[in-house]
């Protein structure tokens, strides 16, 4: 029987095994797979070209792992919005992650941290879990209060809030936006985190999301409208941000958006790039 090394013999020359090369193959494409993974996280919905132009590679390849990550149930697939007039093919496609991709980025000791808040509203009630809510939010953005309140104005304040929730894991952003009821001219913000690290948990305990809301409210000196949130299957968790001065006089000037200026903004937030200046 020949042996492995004279099997690789062909033609003269000597052919390299497969069996060497497999794992310095798999390793490359995990790193790939895993950085397609992590721009859909930060940036997504996003097309297979715009990955493909954004990581330098083909888009070929991006279509692989696209398609190894839906498979997987780690990534899914929606049409691109209809913007003016279509020509001819197929239309666009975006791609985001689910909650099973988003898993890839930090979701431990979330069955934890659910039992836990379970046992809390069970014992102590639902205003201990308000409480809790409230003081985990507030140790979240305490540190940077100094750093978002130096600012006059909201929308200054939410690009300094976006850069401390990046900071904290939230891969965060802002945009300008139409403010919805007021002149064409006036533009407030739209605060998008494209990452929550307690997801899971918040879809059970909406008062994690609620806390973090008033939290932003009150460091923007603004009131503020959250339009969309991971919690419940949306892309991202965007938060609509008018252009008032801060302070009391702020949230009076221009009321929170209609319930469909708030689904048009929902869904504009689920663009590609959307919230970026996910």
């Amino acid at each position: 029987m020949k042996k492995q090394g004279e099997l690789d013999q062909q033609d003269g020359g000597v052919q390299p095994s497969p069996v060497s090369e497999h794992p310095a193959h798999g390793a490359v494409e995990g790193r790939t797979r895993n950085e397609v993974a992590r721009l859909l996280l930060e940036q997504g919905p996003l097309s297979a070209a715009a990955v493909a132009e954004q990581l330098g590679i083909s888009a070929t390849a991006v279509r692989r792992h696209l398609d190894a990550l839906v498979a997987d149930d780690e990534a899914q697939a929606r049409q691109a919005p209809r913007r003016g007039r279509r020509g001819r093919g197929r239309p666009a496609k975006l791609f985001l992650l689910t909650e099973q991709g988003r898993a890839r980025f930090g979701h431990a000791y979330d069955d934890l941290a659910v039992s836990a808040i379970r046992f809390l509203a069970e014992h102590a009630g639902e205003q201990a879990v308000k409480a809790f809510a409230e003081r985990r939010v507030s140790a979240l953005v305490g540190p940077y209060r100094e750093a978002v309140t130096r600012h006059a104005d909201a929308e200054s304040r939410a690009e300094a809030l976006a850069g401390a929730l990046t900071r904290e894991g939230y891969a965060a952003s802002t945009r300008k936006v139409a403010t919805p009821g007021s002149a064409a001219a006036t533009h407030g913000a739209q605060l998008c985190q494209h990452h929550c690290p307690v997801a899971h948990v918040a879809a059970e305990f909406p008062q994690l999301c609620e806390a973090e809301t008033e939290a932003f409210a009150e460091l923007l000196g603004t009131h503020v409208q959250r339009l969309a949130t991971i919690a419940r299957g949306d892309a991202a968790c965007t938060t609509h941000v008018p252009a008032d001065p801060v302070g009391s006089e702020g949230r009076r000037r221009h009321p929170p958006p209609s319930a469909e200026e708030a689904e048009h903004q929902d869904i504009d937030s689920a663009t590609p790039n959307g919230g970026t200046t996910a």
